[in-house]
């Protein structure tokens, strides 16, 4: 099948790539020159693993090409996504719809032929009707369909999780369109993949509201690990014992500094926002955005705590700045709020991240960026893990203590085991387990 994917951020190019290696015709279009001239010289403009050597191998096939023409792509294309971005709308948070409306309208103007108009970006409920209504008034005589297609790609992990997914859901309001999303996925299908058919409305409140139960749970073990620290328990064996229970599951009960990124941030408030609307609110959700954008400043105090109270003139040593590891996706990160406020406290900042430095270069100020851990540890007074890169996993702990001004460690991602700590000569600090304190 012709498939044009407008937008080549990251849903764009992963979901344009894998379909192309489906065997699918795909044309990624851009209005950005330049990023298109990267893809073309076969550079890759975000970090997920495997992705150049996908991309790479579907253009050398003939199945995979890149343009800023949309007109051109959307012409005889069974299948056209729109995968532009949606953030948050300042002074409201409602999902800023302008890209998705304004690709509605290009795409009217470029029909020809029956193609079904495929909404992949995160859109809120609704959305789906209004890209109809906008492409029915610009193209009366277009024959068309408009389907809803969320996606459910895990940053670090999205090749895997669309070529072996949970689901696919679609929602679409005639046969037709469903026949076409059928053999879009066919590949998946025939490996048993569920196909979850609904209709727009539905499909587009399973992403929110998908999203929001994971951001949830992350919240919920959170305010745990809070308790743990003041009843003396160990967050980490309370979720093991609760994730046991089939109709909780361990996945995302990981106690941590709270959750960022390009997603959970943006469509837990987006469904806030819009539930608030029509008059339907959801109290845990909007309790989970204020609990979790106050962890995050909260986390600084515990640095500040864990270096004697008072961070004037300490050097405290980074480790990870990117919200999760295996990207380079600093949106919503909990590094944004962590190294200001250090900042703000007169500590200088030392840092590093195995993919993220280029962002984070354009948005913190005054930091000492360094080549790989150790630089960033030496002669520091206090060591932060951040986000749990692999290699932050198996640190040379005897080369860490002896770089260190002061063997404190603070782990806001429970990399590490206390007891070991303790026994390695550690002042060591983690998130709703016992601190372990060096022994003298």
């Amino acid at each position: 099948m012709r498939v044009a994917m407008i937008g080549t951020g990251y849903v764009g190019l992963v979901s344009g790539a894998c379909f192309a290696d489906f065997g699918h015709e795909v044309v990624c279009v851009d209005k950005d020159r330049a990023k298109i001239d990267l893809l073309e010289a076969g550079k890759i403009p975000i970090f997920e693993p495997g992705l150049d050597a996908l991309v790479a191998e579907n253009v050398e096939a003939g199945r995979l090409s890149f343009t800023t023409e949309l007109a051109a792509a959307v012409a005889g294309a069974d299948a056209v996504f729109i995968a532009v971005g949606t953030p948050s709308r300042r002074g409201d948070g409602f999902a800023d719809l302008s890209f998705v409306y304004a690709a509605a309208e290009e795409i009217a103007r470029a029909l020809n032929g029956y193609s079904v108009i495929v909404t992949k970006s995160t859109v809120p409920v609704g959305t789906g009707a209004e890209v109809e209504a906008i492409i029915r008034k610009a193209r009366p005589d277009a024959d068309f369909s408009v389907v809803s297609n969320p996606e459910f790609l895990r940053e670090g992990a999205a090749i895997e999780d669309f070529k072996r997914p949970d689901r696919i859901v679609v929602g679409a309001e005639d046969e037709r369109a469903k026949e076409v999303m059928r053999e879009l996925y066919r590949p998946l299908f025939l490996n048993e993949t569920p196909i979850v058919f609904t209709n727009r409305a539905t499909s587009e409140l399973i992403k929110y509201a998908s999203n929001a139960f994971l951001a949830t749970k992350i919240t919920f073990i959170n305010e745990m690990a809070d308790l743990c620290e003041r009843v003396g328990g160990n967050v980490q064996e309370v979720a093991r014992g609760i994730g046991l229970d089939g109709r909780i599951g361990a996945k995302f009960l990981h106690a941590g500094p709270g959750y960022g990124g390009s997603c959970f941030p943006k469509d837990t408030l987006a469904l806030v926002k819009t539930a608030q609307s029509v008059g339907a609110p959801t109290r845990i959700v909007e309790a989970v955005v204020e609990i979790n954008a106050r962890r995050k400043k909260e986390m600084a105090k515990r640095v500040i705590a864990a270096v004697g109270g008072e961070a004037k003139g300490k050097t405290i040593a980074i480790l990870g700045l990117t919200f999760k590891p295996n990207t380079d996706d600093m949106r919503d990160a909990p590094s944004l709020d962590i190294v200001p406020a250090l900042q703000a406290e007169g500590a200088i900042i030392r840092a590093f991240d195995p993919a993220g430095m280029g962002e984070a270069k354009k948005l913190f100020t005054d930091v000492q960026f360094c080549e790989g851990p150790y630089q960033a540890i030496e002669g520091a007074d206090a060591l932060v893990l951040v986000t749990e890169w692999d290699e932050f996993r198996a640190l040379d702990l005897d080369r860490v203590k002896s770089l260190l001004v002061s063997p404190t460690i603070v782990d806001l991602r429970n990399i590490y085991r206390p007891a070991q700590m303790a026994e390695r000569g550690f002042n060591y600090f983690s998130i709703g387990r016992p601190n372990a304190q060096a022994a003298g």
